[in-house]
């Protein structure tokens, strides 16, 4: 690759929040993550006419993992592209493409067991109808380690970084150290304050794989995850910052991994307060924000613990 390839951020309103995907401008346009069933239409196509790009010519979809604010356009886009892009996502979250069922039964089988919300299973249901603009079957699945060709001489490799999803990957564009890693670089958590992973132990693995082997020159953050002070960083991170926000995600998780450790060592107790039945975790690490607010990131990394200690829970 004789030079850069340029990597465009591309905001889609979803509320008052942004989703972000990234156009990789290479000779077959690639974007990496799809937003909600809205974001093609709302975000992509005026963002993309902006630099003199058009949607339907783009080639691939690059899809980081299988929750639905970062797969949920990914029809809609494929449609948009004529139904020549490739869409790509690792085999163990493709059924979630496949299926927006499966975005209730994860709900049930993790968090949902710890939130309590009778109407729980039917508001994942309905969010699930609203921003999943169609259920289809994955172009390409990968499993880590494929290089990507995106045209001339450029070229992405896949990484599988495990944790917040089972099937989060990384692509790396080829020679440039530009890597973008959806949610899989938590830092202190987006807006709820918390980091939220499926897996803490392939948690720790993938962010200790990207700091020490995979080193970004810069990396693309799925939201604008925040620092300790409640700042964000933004999505657009460089070498340094990038090496700060991996350290500060693995420190963060050794601090949660002893709390959660002590808590369930000590025995669950279910109480009256919104954090039970993880109460001393969130005493622990200080943590006031609100558990209930939904993709709840307490929940899920709690529960996460809690199947390491007991598989069987």
């Amino acid at each position: 690759m004789t030079s850069p390839i340029a990597v465009h951020p591309l905001a889609s309103p979803w509320g008052r929040f942004h989703l972000y995907s990234f156009l990789i401008d290479a000779p077959e346009l690639a974007i990496v993550d799809a937003g909600i069933a809205s974001s093609p239409t709302d975000g992509m196509a005026p963002a993309l006419q902006a630099i003199g790009r058009k949607i339907e010519d783009v080639r691939w979809i690059l899809l980081t993992h299988g929750h639905i604010d970062h797969l949920g356009g990914a029809h809609a886009l494929w449609e948009l592209t004529g139904r020549r892009a490739q869409v790509v996502i690792h085999q163990a979250d493709a059924p979630m493409l496949r299926s927006r069922r499966a975005h209730v039964e994860e709900y049930l089988a993790g968090r949902g067991r710890y939130l309590q919300d009778p109407q729980g299973e039917a508001k994942i249901a309905a969010a699930a109808e609203t921003v999943i603009s169609g259920e289809m079957e994955p172009t390409m699945l990968v499993a880590g380690g494929e290089r990507i060709s995106l045209g001339g001489d450029v070229s992405i490799t896949v990484h599988a970084i495990p944790g917040h999803t089972p099937g989060s990957v990384a692509y790396e564009i080829d020679g440039q150290g530009s890597v973008f890693v959806g949610d899989a670089v938590q830092v202190h958590g987006a807006a709820n304050g918390f980091p939220g992973f499926e897996d803490p132990v392939s948690y720790r693995a993938s962010l200790t794989r990207l700091r020490d082997e995979v080193r970004p020159e810069r990396l693309y953050l799925g939201h604008p995850y925040r620092r300790a002070d409640g700042t964000p960083y933004g999505v657009e991170l460089d070498r340094a910052q990038a090496h700060e926000a991996l350290q500060t995600s693995l420190d963060i998780e050794a601090g949660l991994s002893a709390a959660a450790h002590r808590c369930l060592a000590d025995g669950l107790l279910d109480t009256d307060s919104a954090y039970s039945p993880f109460d001393p975790v969130a005493q622990a690490v200080e943590y006031a924000g609100d558990p209930t607010l939904e993709p709840s990131p307490f929940f899920t990394s709690m529960h996460g613990y809690r199947r390491h200690a007991h598989p069987n829970s």
